[in-house]
C-alpha cells in the first residue's frame, strides 16, 4: 500500500510540474500583454486589461494551489530527531506575532517547562502550526485570542478546559491510543467556529469554506501530524471557537548499552 502510494504521489507530483511550467509559459505571455495595454486610451483597451489581469491573479492562484498539492502529496518520509517542543512554539509565536497585532489577536501560551523532547521534523512541523495559526485568524476577522497549550497527556485535559460545547470531530478514522508517553498541544481561538455539519470535512483535500482557500492548509497539517506518528482532533461550536488538539510521542531516551 505504501509503494502504491508513493508511485502515485510521484506521478501526481510529475503531472503537477508539467501544469505549472505551462502556466508560467501563460502567465509570462498575460505580462507582455499587460505591458501592451499600459496606457489604454480607449474604453475597449481598458476592459481588455481588465481581462488580462484577472487571469494573471488566477494564474497565480492556480500557481500556489499547484505549491500547496506539492507539499501536501510529498509529506512521507521525514527527518525526525529529538527537538524542545516549547522552543518551536516560542519561534513560531514570535514568528506570527506582527500578523496576529495587526488582526488584533492576543496569543497567549501555556507551555509546561518540563516537556521532554518529542520526535520532530522541526520545520515541517512549524508549516503545521502555521496552517493552524492562519486558520485561527482567518476565523477571527473583528480580532480575538489564540491561546496555546502544551503538556503532557494526563495534564493536558485540565490545562484549560474546553467551553464551546461537545463538537469533537478527529483528525483520524480512530482516534489509536498509544502506550507511549504523549505530549498534548493544544490550540484555541475565539473565533466563530464551525458548523456541526462541516466538522467532518475539514480534513479532506480541496474543501475549504474560505473564498480562495485551497482547501489543503488543514489536509497538510494532519498529514504532517500523522507523519510525525501523532493524531489531530478538533472541537468546535458556532460563536464560540475553535479547538485543535495534537498528541504527540515523546522522544524516549535510548536504553544504556548492556556491558559486555
Amino acid at each position: 500500500m505504501n509503494d502504491q502510494y508513493a508511485a502515485l504521489a510521484e506521478l501526481a507530483g510529475g503531472f503537477i510540474h508539467e501544469i505549472k511550467n505551462h502556466l508560467s509559459t501563460l502567465g509570462l505571455n498575460l505580462q507582455l500583454l499587460t505591458e501592451d495595454f499600459e496606457n489604454p486610451e480607449t474604453h475597449r483597451e481598458r476592459r481588455a486589461l481588465t481581462r488580462i489581469q484577472k487571469l494573471q491573479a488566477e494564474c497565480e492562484r492556480l500557481v500556489q494551489v499547484a505549491n500547496d498539492f506539492l507539499r501536501f502529496a510529498r509529506i512521507r518520509d521525514i527527518d525526525k530527531r529529538p527537538t524542545s517542543l516549547v522552543k518551536v512554539i516560542e519561534e513560531m509565536v514570535d514568528f506570527f506575532g506582527p500578523t496576529a497585532r495587526a488582526a488584533s489577536i492576543e496569543i497567549k501560551t501555556f507551555l509546561s517547562a518540563d516537556l521532554p523532547p518529542v520526535l520532530l521534523d522541526a520545520d515541517l512541523f512549524k508549516q503545521a502550526l502555521l496552517n493552524l495559526m492562519l486558520n485561527a485568524e482567518q476565523a477571527m476577522p473583528q480580532g480575538g485570542e489564540l491561546t496555546i497549550q502544551a503538556a503532557m497527556e494526563p495534564d493536558c485535559a485540565n490545562a484549560g478546559e474546553w467551553q464551546a460545547g461537545s463538537g469533537q470531530h478527529s483528525g483520524t478514522p480512530t482516534l489509536v491510543h498509544s502506550p507511549s508517553r504523549m505530549v498534548c498541544l493544544s490550540l484555541i481561538d475565539t473565533g466563530k467556529g464551525i458548523a456541526p455539519e462541516l466538522l467532518a470535512k475539514i480534513f479532506r483535500p480541496f474543501f475549504s469554506t474560505r473564498t480562495g482557500g485551497s482547501g489543503l492548509g488543514l489536509p497538510t497539517t494532519r498529514k504532517i501530524i500523522e507523519a510525525h506518528g501523532g493524531t489531530i482532533e478538533v472541537q468546535s461550536e458556532p460563536g464560540r471557537g475553535t479547538k485543535f488538539t495534537i498528541r504527540l510521542p515523546v522522544s524516549d531516551p535510548e536504553p544504556p548499552a548492556k556491558s559486555v
